[in-house]
């Protein structure tokens, strides 16, 4: 095959998904789209840049007679996708995709975004599950001899498939000797082997797409999808796909995102997570006005979190679409009654926030969540299947109520910058090893709630934010809370430990990109470049 080269991986049946045939079709996405993408990224730092000169962003005047225009609607949705109260998300895993596909959940999120490790391992096994869990054929036995099986009374969760976004390049797959773009991979490989299978059992190729920040990025989504139909012999029309919201420019585009999509679009997600590390970077220079408290203190109840949130409600209705609420981080801890008491309540109000709001489903991180989201979701529907019916033409949000952040209540304080540097370490450690996916502290932490760590420390370190307690927060304290940190990770484990759970590498990037300038846009870039 001429000008793809496809690094070799040590995963069973790999074989069986980087065919000739699939590689031509990952190449043609590549050489027909690759250089779009290209474009757009440029537009990306362009775009940033204005903002940070303005230190303001608005509605986009150019696209108003979209926004204005009562007529027109996304496709409809099929019959699969009409009921999404209960998503569960996660890294497709082998275990875990079983467990996620059991679980009673309606929709599984098979994650290989945010909650999974890029490394080609990884990647490849995460193709043959999906590839499997497709055809019901997904099985798995442990060390210790414990089997797992989908489970035989047909309520198995529909799968929605989120690749990577499109900042990010892989190197293990070349075409004209240059890296592939890493979206084009997971879509290309998935829709090529499964999208005909999963149309003959009855569901579709159905996808969350993250990281979006701006409608011509979805533009480019649907010349993707179509070609990919024509190519293929698909029914045109088959692919319904989620956008996550979780950029601050994406937030002032929905409408618009929605309108190039309409033909394939499904719904919007408030990617919470992304959306407050899209704000926190965005903004980062823009003065006091735009610094957050500590983390934990951000909650959903914020003024500019609330507008967030119900322009997105009001948006997807007013156009057929569904509005999908985000993930609680809290997750139980089985072994302490005490924290999953406190987990399970605070999941409870966060869906109950969401379903009274008209959220027509809501995300959970972890099986045990299911049955608290079910419930509260089906008190609210009743007998109804979403919340499709409630307009929400009550929220008026303007662009200062998405950009009131200046009214969120708290304080920053060491402990909070402890915290943020803490759940780095462990979590960037993790990740390296090759866990996306990691509990925390009794919280499900991913590459999202790390990047709002660094973020955070670096706005507060480079802007010299006084703490709460007495203080400055600046690059020489990180740096010394970062050495008494990973001291006490060392402590914990042992040196053997340290070493072999590669938490000096975590302390060093970690450092490289809360404190270093210029603004490093994504973590997961110079972490790529440590992974096999």
């Amino acid at each position: 095959m001429t000008g793809v080269r496809a690094f070799p991986v040590d995963v069973e049946r790999s074989e069986e998904i980087l065919t000739e045939e699939a590689l031509a079709f990952v190449a043609e996405l590549q050489r027909h789209f690759g250089p779009v993408r290209d474009d757009l990224l440029q537009r990306r730092v362009e775009r940033h840049d204005q903002i940070a000169r303005d230190r303001r962003i608005d509605f986009l005047p150019e696209t108003a007679a979209i926004r204005d225009d009562p007529a027109w609607r996304v496709a409809a949705a099929p019959a699969d996708l009409l009921d999404r109260r209960v998503e569960i998300t996660g890294p497709t895993e082998r275990k875990m995709a079983i467990n996620a596909l059991n679980s009673g959940a309606r929709v599984w999120l098979a994650d290989l975004e945010d909650a999974n490790t890029p490394h080609w391992h990884n990647v490849i096994s995460g193709q043959v599950n999906l590839f499997d869990a497709v055809r019901g054929t997904i099985d798995f036995t442990s060390p210790e001899g414990k089997a797992y099986r989908l489970r035989d009374d047909g309520q198995i969760a529909v799968i929605v498939m989120r690749p990577r976004g499109w900042h990010l390049e892989e190197r293990h797959l070349l075409v004209d000797g240059k890296p592939v773009v890493a979206a084009l991979v997971d879509f290309g490989l998935y829709f090529f082997h499964n999208a005909a299978e999963l149309l003959a059992r009855g569901s579709g190729p159905y996808l969350y797409l993250p990281k979006m920040e701006s409608h011509l990025e979805a533009r480019l989504w649907t010349d993707i999808f179509r070609f990919s139909e024509e190519r293929l012999s698909i029914t045109p029309g088959s692919i319904r796909a989620t956008v996550l919201i979780e950029t601050i420019t994406a937030g002032f585009e929905m409408e618009e995102i929605l309108y190039e999509l309409r033909d394939y679009a499904s719904g919007l997600n408030a990617g919470r997570w992304d959306y407050l590390f899209s704000l926190i970077k965005v903004f980062r220079s823009a003065g006091p006005g735009f610094v957050l408290p500590d983390r934990n203190s951000v909650t959903m109840t914020a003024p500019f979190m609330r507008a967030y949130t119900e322009l997105l409600v009001r948006t997807c209705h007013k156009r057929g679409a569904f509005a999908m609420g985000g993930m609680a981080a809290f997750i139980p801890n089985r072994r302490d009654p005490e924290v999953t008491e406190r987990a399970l309540a605070k999941v409870r109000a966060d869906k109950e926030r969401e379903a009274n709001d008209g959220f027509d489903g809501s995300w959970v991180a972890h099986p045990d969540l299911v049955p608290i989201c079910q419930e509260v979701f089906d008190r609210v529907l009743g007998d109804r299947s979403n919340q499709l019916d409630r307009p929400r033409e009550d929220v008026l949000v303007d662009g200062a109520g998405l950009l009131a952040v200046s009214e969120t209540p708290g304080d920053v304080t060491e402990e909070g910058l402890r915290s943020n540097v803490s759940v780095a370490i462990r979590y960037l450690a993790a990740w390296l090893g090759g866990n996306g996916a990691v509990a925390i502290n009794d919280m499900m932490e991913d590459a999202a709630t790390a990047e709002i760590s660094r973020s955070q420390v670096w706005q507060w370190a480079h802007a010299s934010v006084p703490l709460a307690g007495g203080g400055t927060v600046t690059p020489a304290l990180v740096r010394s809370i970062l050495a008494e940190e990973a001291a006490l990770i060392e402590s914990e484990l042992g040196a053997e430990g340290y070493a072999q759970g590669r938490y000096e590498e975590a302390r060093r990037l970690f450092e490289r990109v809360a404190l270093e300038e210029p603004f490093i846009e994504f973590l997961t870039l110079p972490a790529y470049d440590l992974i096999a």
